[in-house]
């Protein structure tokens, strides 16, 4: 065991005076695990099976380290990310880890998520970084300005960087995000001649379908990377403005908006919604696809902070549905028409990180890029499709109509 480790020693050394510590952790888990199981290998070389009551996913993890499991316990899914990269534990697939864990939230309770210091420690920094103005620029860049020869390497040819509608096995992932644009198109009831609103424009795919259509489209967005994307394609009637949501002016025929709510934080909802109906026509419609996460989990997700939030996207949120639509009604935004997708969104990252392998393996991916990041994002993407085939992470379209 390495310097780094000695404070956690394992059973074979010092008289495995911590054993009966990590037993317990090992027992909260299983007795947790109501759906599923861990074929799991211990670092003094025993095998234990953990969970095994019903039915549900089987995940295979190495301890390399008990140190994995303290980790666990103290910092939850941060620590859990620290432990994989530092190779206190491995798998050869992580995604059914992270499957088990969401499956069974409830029945698991606090044994995976952040305690007491930690957690309010993490909740600190990651306020820190909310999304004021200030903030959301630095936020957006340091997620989407990554460069766009680093997404265009693993995205498909639409550049699309959110949930595939509709994905079928066999299918050019391409054509399920066309559906998904069409279908987020025809939300908003705009038709040739009037003019969308699109807050966060992504690199430009909704208004190239929007143009095609003879829709315009004015967009937003914080990034100077998706900015210049969108400019050079050229679209006709499409507008880019590098804008603030907030600072939005004029009115619209519609608005649409896919997955940049998460973008903006809870403290924030009201006003990014305040926002849709002050520049919709009155009978107008905003059309929304937005990542959300389960009422029972709100309250201990929104009082920490997770790895995504640590590690990848800095001011990021996922939505509680309800509260985010009790604040839409409160701007006099009417809920139609909301329809959920989950398991697309499951199989969209797990072509994204096929896309993102290939990329790798055939060194595609640009210089300054190095391993540890190639590692983290490869971990992003499972961890996220491990969230949405347990359940307890959605998306969903909704039409917000303005009366």
């Amino acid at each position: 065991m390495d310097a780094a480790t000695s404070h956690f020693p394992s059973p074979t050394r010092r008289g495995r005076w911590l054993a009966p510590l990590f037993d317990r952790i090992l027992d909260r888990i299983d007795r947790g695990l109501t759906q599923g199981a861990i074929e799991a290998c211990l670092p003094d070389g025993t095998h234990r099976l953990i969970g095994g009551h019903a039915d549900g996913p089987v995940a295979i993890v190495r301890l390399v380290r008990w140190r994995a499991l303290w980790r666990l316990v103290t910092a939850g899914s941060v620590g859990w990310y620290e432990g994989w990269e530092a190779g206190d534990w491995t798998s050869p697939d992580p995604v059914p880890v992270f499957d088990l864990f969401m499956r069974n939230r409830a029945t698991l309770g606090d044994v995976a998520r952040a305690k007491h210091g930690m957690r309010l420690a993490m909740r600190v920094a990651h306020r820190l970084r909310r999304n004021h103005r200030a903030g959301s620029r630095r936020n957006i860049a340091a997620h989407y300005d990554l460069g766009n020869d680093f997404y265009r390497e693993w995205l498909d040819a639409t550049l699309t960087y959110s949930s595939a509608l509709d994905v079928t096995e066999g299918e050019p992932l391409e054509v399920a995000q066309q559906r998904k644009l069409d279908a987020v198109l025809a939300r908003t009831g705009a038709v040739a001649g009037q003019t969308v609103l699109e807050i966060g424009c992504g690199w430009g795919s909704f208004a190239a379908t929007a143009a095609a259509a003879g829709v315009k489209v004015h967009a937003l967005t914080l990034s100077t990377e998706q900015r210049e994307q969108v400019l050079a394609r050229g679209l006709s009637g499409v507008t880019v403005g590098l804008t603030d949501y907030r600072d939005a002016t004029g009115a619209y025929d519609a608005v649409a908006s896919i997955e940049m709510v998460e973008a903006v934080g809870p403290e924030y909802w009201s006003t990014y919604l305040a926002t849709i109906a002050r520049v919709l026509a009155p009978g107008g419609r905003a059309a929304l696809q937005l990542i959300t996460i389960a009422d029972d989990i709100w309250h201990k997700y929104n009082g920490s902070a997770d790895f995504i939030q640590r590690y990848v996207f800095p001011g990021g949120s996922l939505v509680s549905a309800s509260r985010f639509r009790a604040s839409a009604e409160a701007q006099g935004l009417a809920w139609t028409d909301e329809r959920r997708f989950g398991l697309d969104y499951a199989e969209t990252l797990l072509e994204w990180r096929r896309r993102f392998d290939r990329a790798v393996a055939e060194g595609r991916l640009p210089e300054r890029f190095d391993a540890r990041f190639e590692r983290l994002w490869r971990y992003y993407l499972m961890y996220c499709e491990g969230g949405f085939r347990g359940g307890g992470i959605d998306v969903m379209q909704v039409t917000l109509v303005k009366g």
